[in-house]
């Protein structure tokens, strides 16, 4: 009886499959049939360049007192699209560490295949050094991520573009859901 019932469910299978397959090729998805035709990024879109700046500052605040920390770093993840209009997966770089007044600078430079245009970039809180400010805060949505947006042009009519984000705030007490779980 388990045999004619496993019998029974491989044929069923293989029907589906069948199915699938004959569906597929009658709507243009299979061996021969025409390619679908793509659409291209929107040309009137503006996007990034394949060269550009992030400067911004992170803090400490421990208790009431708000502190330039030190060796904090800032990951920037950007999205681009193909020539085809297909988003390849994100890709991050992460900011060189603050220094003393807890100021970071990150020139990002990409090797963009033809026709890749990068849509959109955004900044937020990587690592913090300190074992007292060691929770990422969204103020200034630094843990959920800050867009890239307004930019000002460094050296001149066709210098680069420089995009300031933060003041970003690491704290000493995790953040709690408001139902406090």
């Amino acid at each position: 009886m388990a045999l004619t019932i496993c019998s029974a469910y491989l044929f069923y299978l293989l029907f589906l499959s069948l199915l699938l397959v004959a569906s597929a090729n009658g709507y243009g998805y299979g061996y021969g049939a025409p390619k679908p035709k793509l659409e291209s990024p929107d040309p009137r879109k503006e996007f990034l360049p394949a060269s550009f700046r992030v400067q911004g500052i992170i803090y400490c605040k421990s208790g009431s007192k708000l502190n330039p920390l030190k060796g904090a770093i800032a990951r920037i993840t950007c999205l681009a699209l193909d020539k085809y209009g297909y988003e390849p997966a994100p890709f991050s770089i992460l900011s060189r560490p603050t220094d003393a007044n807890g100021y970071f600078l990150t020139k990002l430079s990409f090797r963009l295949e033809d026709g890749c245009k990068i849509t959109q970039c955004k900044t937020f809180l990587e690592s913090s050094p300190s074992n007292t400010c060691q929770f990422a805060s969204d103020v200034n949505y630094g843990s959920n991520g800050v867009v890239l947006s307004a930019y000002r042009l460094v050296g001149g009519q066709k210098g680069t573009r420089l995009y300031s984000v933060g003041p970003f705030v690491y704290t000493s007490e995790p953040k709690t859901a408001p139902n406090g779980y």
